[in-house]
């Protein structure tokens, strides 16, 4: 995969390619140049490093020596650099930021920055995120999921990726059977009027823990004979059971949506367990006649031992089938359904060892898009006294966190302004924050890495934070707005906090080519804290309302830029950015 995305390191590696065809006589793509640009460990030796190792090995020489012919072949350079210096096995080049400033603030502040065309050619792409079971309560946990695919297909779409975004919510199975099964025989409740998903949430951990005290009971074989009745019903789509499945599941599918439209999040398709049921069965039957497929104590499956990966099982003595089985349906229909050239499923980690079947099995089934599904996996969210489970109940459910959220952040920090905004501002403003502390903590931790849910921290103003990051902009639109826009002619970059506010913000798409490239939005939310602290310095010591012309309107043009660029890339996480705060 590769991104056209700044045109400053594009000029740059396309001078440097120029330069080691004719220094050296061999071959290097501009392309494989702009990858190897990278940050200097000081500003004392330049802006930014090129590193000679690659073309050294090439060319039979040492590193530094190929630094030093290089640096003499190279005569021309970029209108941006300075000059350039070698550094041992780097040519390092300084940046004329007044020359670059005049270049990339104005295409900010007037919108064609944010619209240039940063990829070509890039697969369709299919990114399946969000998986919720019916008849169970949403609840923090499933924000991260939720965050991490919707920041992904929003990072993608910018990009210039054609995206499907898909959901497959798991409408199906023993957990659904456990809740019918308590609200039949055992429930005393009425159903509320209101919140009947989150209810239904509850029903399903009190039937989990219900049945487990009574494992070993007198109960335990009654229990079990009535789950298979109510799972017989659902899968042949008939009896009391059934009608009760489709009530209640209605029930979820309003939570689910609630849940999304206070997320902003949209699905371009929805595919549900219970529609590719009986046709996975069905194809596992057909590669068992086939010879594919294997039987093994009653249930079929593949042998995939050459493999390290066990037996896939995909059918069970009783004929019903499984997560894989399902999967594998599933991947055939996505691409024959949307024609994409790739598939991403957002599941967390403790699947691994299933996609990796499931993968194995369509690469031994034929299947020709088998190598183009990827498993993007994410560590868990865990409470600070440790691990949530729906099924013991010890959860934070989503639409009671977001109250204690939202009561906070009026509380906190929108008391003062009761006189001064209107409810509905206050309302919708503390809205928007709740939501940036949530999309902004779940991504900001690397997906590899656990997540340890913290709401007072999340909603600080002088941390690493969604709410940090829009009191930053929300600050600067004021200031703007206050002062007013001056044309300038040019832009003046004259102290440290200029040049360095400028090269964050020329950084940009590079960030978020890395944050795409790599699926990783914690490096989206690392540079937008790193622009918030280089805007703060800057304003800490650049005057901005007090300084004479041209440096005013320079500095206010500047503020502006660091604004929309704040904006975009929260934009980028589905966050808003407040215009006061």
């Amino acid at each position: 995969m590769f991104f056209f995305h700044d045109q400053f390191r594009k000029e740059l590696a396309l001078t440097l390619s120029r330069g080691i065809e004719a220094a050296f006589k061999i071959p290097f793509a501009w392309e494989k140049a702009y990858t190897l640009l990278g940050a200097t460990p000081s500003k004392d030796v330049g802006d930014i490093a090129f590193p000679l190792f690659i073309i050294a090995k090439e060319a039979k020489t040492n590193p530094a020596q190929a630094a030093k012919t290089l640096d003499e072949q190279i005569t021309e350079l970029p209108g941006f650099v300075a000059r350039k210096i070698t550094a041992g096995p780097y040519l390092n080049f300084f940046l004329d930021f007044n020359k670059i400033a005049n270049i990339l603030v104005p295409s900010i502040v007037s919108g064609e920055f944010f619209e240039q065309k940063l990829t070509e050619n890039m697969p369709k792409t299919m990114i399946e995120y969000s998986q919720p079971n019916t008849h169970k309560e949403l609840h923090v946990g499933h924000m991260r999921n939720l965050c991490y695919g919707d920041a992904l297909i929003r990072m993608h779409r910018y990009a210039g990726f054609d995206i499907v975004a898909s959901t497959f919510p798991g409408d199906v199975g023993t957990h659904v059977a456990k809740c019918l099964w308590y609200m039949k025989y055992h429930n005393t409740e009425t159903v509320p009027s209101e919140k009947k998903g989150a209810w239904l949430g509850r029903m399903y951990s009190t039937a989990h823990n219900k049945l487990e005290e009574e494992k070993g009971s007198e109960f335990e074989a009654k229990n079990r004979e009535q789950l298979t009745m109510i799972l017989k019903q659902l899968e042949q789509k008939s009896g009391e059971f059934y009608d009760l499945w489709k009530q209640t599941r209605e029930w979820s599918i309003e939570l689910m949506n609630e849940v999304y439209q206070w997320a902003d999040v949209k699905f371009d398709v929805w595919y549900w367990e219970s529609e590719v049921d009986s046709d996975s069965v069905k194809l596992a039957k057909e590669y068992y006649k086939k010879g594919l497929f294997i039987e093994d104590k009653g249930c079929i499956g593949v042998s995939l031992e050459d493999y390290k990966l066990g037996f896939c099982m995909l059918l069970k003595t009783d004929g019903t089938g499984l997560y894989a089985t399902k999967d594998i349906e599933l991947a055939r229909r996505k691409f024959q359904d949307y024609h994409i050239e790739k598939n991403l499923y957002v599941v967390d980690k403790r699947q691994e060892h299933h996609f990796k079947q499931v993968f194995k099995v369509l690469e031994l089934m034929g299947f020709e898009n088998a190598k183009k599904c990827q498993h993007l996996q994410y560590d868990f969210v865990e409470l600070p006294d440790g691990a949530m489970s729906s099924r013991k109940g010890n959860i934070v459910p989503l639409q009671s966190l977001i109250e204690q959220m939202v009561n906070m952040i009026k509380e906190q920090y929108l008391a003062r302004y009761i006189n001064e905004w209107t409810p509905e501002e206050i309302e919708k403003t503390a809205q928007i924050v709740a939501k940036g502390a949530i999309k902004y903590g779940m991504n900001r931790i690397d997906p590899a890495k656990k997540i340890v849910f913290d709401m007072q921290e999340w909603l600080k103003l002088d941390g690493e934070s969604g709410p940090y990051i829009q009191y930053a902009y929300a600050r600067i639109n004021s200031m703007v707005n206050k002062l007013g826009l001056a044309v300038t002619q040019e832009l003046k970059v004259e102290v440290p906090q200029e040049k360095e506010l400028i090269a964050t913000l020329m950084n940009f798409h590079h960030v978020v080519q890395m944050s795409t490239e790599q699926y990783k939005p914690s490096l989206l939310t690392a540079y937008l804290y790193d622009l918030s602290r280089a805007f703060n310095s800057f304003y800490a010591e650049c005057p901005v309302g007090s300084s004479e012309e041209p440096t005013r309107s320079s500095r206010l043009l500047l503020s502006k830029a660091t604004a929309l660029t704040l904006k975009k890339g929260l934009s980028l996480l589905g966050i808003e950015a407040p215009e006061r705060m």
